[in-house]
C-alpha cells in the first residue's frame, strides 16, 4: 500500500457505444447499443442514454430491443476501436513505462515509475491533463481513479463515471469501503458472496469485522486471507507492464456436489457466457475451448476442442463446451466446473459472429453452383469483381462508400434494400438514402478517424464532438423513419 495515490486507473466511458456516437453525428445524445444483432445476439456495450432504459452489457439483444425499440443497434467495428485504443494507450505510455492494459478501454498506470511527484496535487494534475488529452485525441471521454493501490484506483474510476476523476487519499480506505457491498472486492463472485451472506456478512465493513480466522474458515486459507486484506484496503499488487495472457477462463466451486445432468449442463453454458464476456473485455478471440471438471472425489479432468479459427462468438463457445461435456461422466457428482479459451489472437471483426464462416462457405458453394450452371449454359465462369467484394449482408453500423455520395454507414437493410446515412465524424448529421442491395455504386468502406488529423487524415486537429447547434432540431426530417423501418425487418 503506497503512501501517495500514484496508481492511476483509466476506464473509457461506454467505449464501443461512445466511439460509434463520435463517428456518427446523428446518434449523439441518443441510445446506442453495440453487440450481436441476431436472434441470439448479446449486448456488448450500451451508451448512457440506453442504460436509462435498463439495458446492460451481456443482456440478450432481444431483451434490449424490448426495453428500448428505438435505440440504434449496431454491429461492432473492432478496427475502429483498436485504432482509438492505440491512441489512448500511447498517451498512457507517455506518462510512465509501467502501463498494464486490461482491455481495449481500460488500464493501470504507475505514475511513480513515470517520475510524477508522490503528492496528491501533482497526480491529480496528471489525471486531469490525461482526460483532456484523450478528449482532444479521440473525441471520447474517460474516467480516472487515483489511489495507493490497484483495487482502490479501480473503485475510484468507477465512482468517477462518467467523465470524471476521483482521488482516494491514503488513510481513508476503510471509511470509503466500509458501506460498500462485499461484491465490490476483487475475487468475490456469486458463490463467495452467497457463502458470506449465509454467515451474515454483506458489506466490506462486516467482512473486515469478521476477522481473518473466520474468513479462512469460510473460504479457505488463500481466499480468506486475501479477502481480509482487501477488506482492510490492503492491496500490494504491482502494475505489471505488457501483460500477455495465454488463456482466459472462469470456474465455479459448488457448495453441494451437482448430480443432476441438466443442472451440470446449464452451469457449463453459464460459465461459457462469462468466459466470452472476459474474452471480449480483453479484445481477444481464441480457437481452443477447454472445460474443467472436478469430481466429488477431487479428481480433476479437462477436455478441449480446437476450432477452425479464433472466435469469441458465445454460441460457438457454448456449443463446443456442451460437446466436451458429453465426453465426461458426471454421475458421481461434480464439485467444480470451469470453461476456458486458449490459443488467443487479436480480435477481428469477422470473429464476432459464428455465421460468418458458414455464410462464407455458403457463398462459395453458391458461386461454384452458379459457375457450373453458367458453364453448362455456355456462359462465362468468372464472377464480376463487384460481386466478389460485396458482403452477403449489410450489417447496421458498418462503413460504406458510394460513388456519388461518399462515405456513410448502414442504418438498416431488408427486402432487397439497404439504407445508408451519409455523414462523417466531423460533419453535421447526414441525410439518409436507400439503394438496392446490388447497387454497384455502393461498396464496403473503412472507418474514418474520429478527429481530423487522426490516422489516415492529414487535416488539422479538431474534436469529433460538434456543437449542439449542429444537431438536428426536433422534427427535422433526416430520413430516420425510413432507416428504422428497414432496420426492424
Amino acid at each position: 500500500m503506497r503512501p501517495a495515490p500514484t496508481i492511476l486507473h483509466l476506464d473509457m466511458d461506454a467505449f464501443f457505444a461512445a466511439a460509434e456516437q463520435a463517428a456518427k453525428p446523428s446518434l449523439r445524445g441518443k441510445p446506442v447499443v453495440v453487440g450481436g444483432i441476431g436472434p441470439r445476439g448479446v449486448v456488448s456495450t450500451a451508451s448512457y442514454e440506453a442504460r436509462v432504459f435498463g439495458i446492460r452489457s451481456a443482456m440478450p439483444t432481444a431483451q434490449a430491443r424490448r426495453l428500448c425499440p428505438n435505440a440504434a443497434y449496431l454491429t461492432p467495428r473492432f478496427t475502429l476501436y483498436r485504432q482509438v485504443s492505440e491512441a489512448v494507450m500511447e498517451l498512457l505510455h507517455a506518462l510512465s513505462p509501467l502501463v498494464e492494459p486490461l482491455s481495449l478501454d481500460e488500464a493501470f498506470v504507475d505514475l511513480e515509475a513515470g517520475g510524477v511527484p508522490p503528492e496528491t496535487a501533482a497526480v491529480r494534475g496528471v489525471g486531469e491533463q490525461l482526460r483532456r488529452d484523450i478528449r482532444s485525441a479521440t473525441g471520447l471521454t474517460g474516467s480516472v481513479g487515483l489511489a495507493g493501490a490497484k483495487m482502490l484506483a479501480k473503485i475510484a474510476s468507477e465512482a468517477a463515471k462518467p467523465d470524471g476523476l476521483v482521488v482516494i487519499e491514503p488513510g481513508t480506505e476503510r471509511e470509503l469501503l466500509g458501506p460498500m457491498t462485499v461484491r465490490t472486492l476483487p475475487g468475490v463472485g456469486p458463490a463467495t458472496a452467497e457463502t458470506l451472506r449465509r454467515a451474515g456478512i454483506h458489506t466490506v465493513a462486516e467482512t473486515a469485522e469478521a476477522g481473518e480466522a473466520e474468513l479462512v474458515r469460510l473460504l479457505g486459507k488463500a481466499h480468506g486471507a486475501g479477502l481480509y486484506a482487501m477488506a482492510l484496503g490492503r492491496d500490494d499488487r504491482p502494475v505489471v507492464a505488457e501483460r500477455d495472457a495465454k488463456s482466459i477462463s472462469v470456474e465455479d466451486t459448488f457448495e453441494v456436489d451437482l448430480t443432476d445432468r441438466t443442472r451440470v449442463r446449464s452451469e457449463v453454458l453459464r460459465l461459457a457466457d462469462r468466459c466470452v464476456q472476459r474474452l471480449r473485455a480483453a479484445g481477444r478471440s481464441g480457437r481452443t475451448v477447454v472445460i474443467k471438471v472436478r469430481n466429488y472425489d477431487f479428481s480433476t479432468l479437462t477436455r478441449s476442442e480446437t476450432l477452425r479459427g479464433p472466435t469469441d462468438d458465445p454460441a460457438v463457445i457454448r456449443e463446443a463446451a456442451a460437446r466436451l461435456l458429453e465426453m465426461v461422466d458426471t454421475t458421481g457428482g461434480v464439485r467444480l466446473l470451469g470453461v476456458g479459451v486458449s490459443g488467443l489472437a487479436d480480435f477481428t471483426q469477422e470473429d464476432l459472429f459464428a455465421q460468418v464462416a458458414t455464410e462464407r462457405e455458403a457463398e462459395e458453394s453458391a458461386k461454384a453452383a452458379a459457375a457450373a450452371a453458367a458453364e453448362q449454359a455456355g456462359g462465362g465462369t468468372e464472377p464480376r469483381e463487384a460481386e466478389e467484394e460485396r458482403p452477403r449482408r449489410w450489417h447496421p453500423g458498418l462503413d460504406v462508400v458510394h460513388d456519388e455520395y461518399g462515405a456513410g454507414w448502414v442504418q438498416g437493410s431488408g427486402v432487397g434494400r439497404v439504407t445508408v446515412r451519409f455523414e462523417t465524424p466531423w460533419s453535421a448529421p447526414g441525410r439518409v438514402r436507400t439503394f438496392a442491395v446490388e447497387d454497384p455504386a455502393l461498396r464496403p468502406g473503412e472507418p474514418l478517424p474520429l478527429v481530423r488529423g487522426g490516422p489516415a487524415d492529414g487535416q488539422s486537429s479538431e474534436p469529433a464532438i460538434l456543437p449542439k447547434s449542429l444537431s438536428p432540431e426536433p422534427g427535422e426530417d433526416t430520413g430516420s423513419e425510413v432507416g428504422e423501418e428497414i432496420s426492424s425487418r
